[in-house]
């Protein structure tokens, strides 16, 4: 039910008659609706303010909880909100109130819900949202019946009084006003309590993500950013477990695993690798991820389809991976997760945050995690520790600095060795090649620590104009001593192998400034972002040595063999320093008519220097990336898009030692252009459908004969279709889906074959994970998952000599959520399929995990 204060009551009289003619019109347009939700519910009604029109978007700039003698009261702090139109509906239970213009810009930038579980008795749970670019909903749920809600005016902002009421209560009359009253008021100050008990998340719930920034550096509505952009939320990572980056990977059409330089496992995206200038964390570059990250700190994985370099700098045109980081929270919460699973998985997580000082003026946040366990292959282990510490300081009301540290220490050999395709893919007269079988040796180790540490800095002019700063740090360093597969013999079981030792140490500077701000032109909108950044990348080979070693047998095979005399070490190092100045502008025609412009220029020079025989050599380059998109609306939940998008970069790879410098790469160049259609079926469920054709030159491909390096070849092309689904089909059950096809063949080569295609990228494949929570009941809160993944096959190398086989890999879940505790099962591969998740050459493709099962609990306080 819904009261009016006095106070309330008469601000909306007062704008009834200074707008009396709009009123009326408004009123007559609101009156079908009006009547159909009084006869729907007696407990609720339409509240109606004068209209704003809907291009004045009020931001929301917080979201406070007060106890009250009856409740709790909501605030929406904003300076103007006798400007708030709202709407409000009864359904069951749920009081929802709609604020169509009106927006939440919180100051952490990344909570895009508050939320409250059981914040007081009979009430079940309190949101506050964005629905979309131009709408806030508020929603209450009464515990046993609809709640008492009374709505009123304060210095603070737009106030929600909550009552859980157990029956309807009736307004109380309207005592008449009076001129006296006017000039005599003697409403009492609202009452100072301590702050109740409350835990507000401010993070992203459930699986449809409305808004990111990734697409455009500003925080965009998909439906208004024309390029495909695909999310793997925060509630997919919790229901399907994930830990590692290529499980999240698996929920985006059109992203497959690839193997990529210094043993590192990188991703294909539309046919084209994604190499460590597509990483990115929090929009800057992450050229130290690839496999290398834990989830614990990471809020959601976002990714870019096609070329970002408009944005983000210098970077292959397949597309970038984001990885949002978990920001600090303005309310006290702990959280900790235990996990134990097969062949010996063990891990811990641990996530706090809150305020460090009465005001909530400072923030932290802290993650951290353990995970230690073996593989399905023989003698095989891995062991990650990862820490993330993030300080939030709001330096004044329109200030904020936020200062984040990362730092990852890994032995993870799961990945490794491979197997020959002669006795898994193809027949072998002397049997098949097990999938826990070891070719390397148990002695081997690959170790790698990632340091990471920047600030973000924030500053707003106004509601319109403001000004960020980043800058980040990222220290990786590598290191192996592994054997590798060189070949096979005649008799098809002994296996030739090559030992090495290899260092290897990358440093990244990153800074960047940009200023964005709203503005018109007459009747048309402006957004524009102008930025400069400033890279700096230095690749180091302190030490390469490497040899011929003792052969293995790979039916019985005998471990332990001596270590070769390694001859001469390499060393070499390149750095790489670019400029990037880019100016973009989000420009609204009309209501329903966006286009988007951004241009970018890059400089860049690298420098090669070769230690071992005392050479060095150095280029540099320049180039001017476009960018342009339409977005048209024929309707609010349908957007018809189309763009044309480029990229640049210098060609960063591992070329033999001693030919660096006589071989060096020229800067790649990418260009794509994408159509599509994205629809929201609700505002809690929505799909996007694109077409593409996407093409690259000057690309790096291994070295079939020197395995761990690159040579560059000359053009690929790829061309197809993505389809996802994300979000709430209905009340408890969410899926995400996708369907991709994916034609990526080369063009031009002076070594293969054009036309053949690109490796580890199936024409077809497609993901599908749905879970359903059961809502009400002795059951309330236990749920179900099951996910469907498909790859279809796909060639082994881009000479085509091979396919990989296709695969559907089938995972499960079941899981129940109780107040603060959850406990989940979790079953991957659950027909225990036997499969190939990638491969490398003719010796070395990956078996995919057989059926494996995790148990997780999990208690937030």
């Amino acid at each position: 039910m819904v009261n009016f204060s006095p106070l309330r009551r008469r601000r909306i009289a007062a704008c009834r008659q200074t707008s009396l003619l709009l009123g009326v019109f408004f009123l007559l347009g609101m009156q079908a609706t009006w009547a159909e939700e009084t006869n729907s519910s007696s407990n609720s009604q339409i509240l109606v303010q004068s209209p704003t029109p809907v291009s004045e978007i009020i931001p929301v700039t917080g979201v406070e909880a007060n106890p009250t003698e009856k409740g709790v009261e909501i605030i929406l702090q904003t300076t103007q909100g006798d400007g708030l139109q709202i709407t409000n509906r009864s359904t069951g239970n749920n009081f929802i109130a709609d604020i169509p213009n009106a927006q939440l810009r919180l100051p952490n930038g990344n909570a895009f819900n508050f939320r409250s579980e059981k914040p007081l008795a009979g009430i079940t749970e309190i949101t506050v949202i964005n629905v979309d670019a131009n709408t806030v909903r508020v929603t209450v749920v009464g515990e046993t019946s609809l709640p008492t809600v009374e709505l009123f005016d304060d210095n603070a902002g737009l106030v929600f009084g909550i009552n859980p009421a157990t029956t309807a209560i009736q307004p109380p009359p309207q005592q008449p006003e009076t001129p006296q009253a006017e000039q005599n008021p003697t409403e009492p100050a609202a009452q100072q309590d301590e702050p109740i008990e409350l835990v507000v998340t401010g993070e992203q719930d459930g699986y449809r993500v409305p808004n990111t920034s990734t697409g455009t550096r500003t925080d965009t509505p998909l439906r208004d950013i024309p390029q495909s952009i695909q999310v793997v939320p925060q509630q997919v990572l919790r229901d399907q477990q994930i830990t590692r980056l290529d499980d999240a990977l698996r929920n985006i059409p059109g992203v497959t695993q690839d193997f990529g330089p210094g043993q590192s496992i990188f991703y294909r995206i539309r046919g084209f690798e994604n190499t460590g200038n597509n990483f990115l964390r929090n929009g800057l570059p992450d050229p130290g991820a690839g496999e290398l990250v834990e989830l614990a700190s990471v809020e959601q994985v976002e990714v870019l389809k096609g070329p970002g370099s408009v944005l983000f700098g210098l970077g292959n045109p397949g597309g970038s991976i984001n990885l949002v980081t978990k920001r600090p929270l303005n309310e006290p919460f702990y959280g900790v997760d235990a996990t134990v699973g097969s062949y010996s998985y063990y891990r811990g997580a641990i996530d706090l945050s809150g305020p460090l000082n009465d005001s909530k003026t400072v923030l932290y946040r802290l993650n951290t995690a353990y995970r230690n366990s073996g593989s399905f292959v023989d003698s095989y282990t891995s062991e990650n520790f990862n820490i993330s510490p993030v300080i939030s300081v709001a330096i004044g009301r329109n200030t904020n600095l936020t200062i984040e540290g990362d730092y990852i220490n890994a032995k993870d050999f799961f990945r490794l060795p491979g197997v020959p395709t002669i006795g898994t893919i193809f027949p072998n007269p002397n049997g098949k090649i097990p999938r826990n079988r070891n070719l390397a040796e148990p002695s081997d180790i690959i170790e790698q620590t990632v340091t990471r540490i920047g600030y973000q800095l924030e500053h707003k002019f106004n509601d319109s104009w403001s000004l960020r700063n980043a800058f980040v740090y990222n220290y990786r360093d590598y290191y192996d001593r592994i054997h590798l597969p060189s070949g096979l013999d005649a008799d098809n079981r002994t296996l030739n192998r090559f030992y090495r030792e290899f260092d290897f140490v990358s440093t990244a500077y990153t800074f960047t400034t940009n200023t964005v701000g709203k503005f018109s032109t007459g009747a048309i909108e402006h957004q524009l972002l102008f930025g400069v950044d400033v890279h700096r990348f230095e690749n180091r080979t302190p030490k390469f040595r490497g040899a011929a070693c003792a052969p293995i047998d790979i039916f019985n095979p005998v471990y332990g063999q001596p270590r070769p005399q390694l001859g001469d070490e390499f060393s070499d190092a390149t750095t790489t320093n670019s400029l990037g100045i880019y100016l973009q502008d989000q420009i609204a025609l009309t209501d329903n008519l966006k286009v988007l412009l951004g241009i970018r220029f890059d400089t860049f020079d690298q420098k090669a220097e070769d230690f071992t025989f005392q050479l060095a050599s150095s280029k540099s380059d320049s180039a001017f990336s476009p960018r342009l998109g339409i977005v048209y609306q024929p309707i609010p939940a349908i957007s018809l898009y189309a763009s044309y998008v480029s990229s640049f970069a210098p060609a960063n790879g591992l070329i033999l030692p001693g030919d660096a410098l006589s071989n060096s790469f020229e800067p790649e160049r990418g260009r794509q252009y994408e159509a599509g259609v994205k629809a929201d079926f609700s505002d809690r469920l929505s799909a996007t459908l694109a077409f593409y054709d996407l093409t690259r030159s000057n690309v790096l491909t291994a070295d079939p004969n020197n395995p761990g390096f690159q040579i560059q070849t000359g053009e690929q092309n790829s061309q197809g279709m993505e389809l996802s689904l994300t979000g709430e089909i209905l009340p408890g059950w969410n899926i995400i889906a996708g369907y991709a096809y994916t034609d990526a063949r080369i063009t031009e080569d002076n070594t293969f074959q054009p036309g053949n295609q690109l490796p580890n990228t199936p024409y077809h494949s497609f993901n599908l994970w749905t879970t359903y929570q059961i809502q009400q009941g002795n059951l309330q809160g236990l749920g179900f998952g099951l996910g469907l993944f498909f790859v279809g096959d796909r060639a082994g190398d881009l000479a085509n000599t091979y396919d990989v086989p296709s695969y559907l890999r089938t995972d499960a879940a079941i899981y129940y959520n109780r107040d603060k505790f959850r406990v989940s099962l979790n079953f991957k591969n659950l027909f225990d399929v036997e499969y190939f998740e990638y491969a490398v050459n003719s010796t070395r493709v990956n078996y995919g995990q057989p059926l494996t099962i995790q148990g997780t609990v999990s208690w937030q306080f």
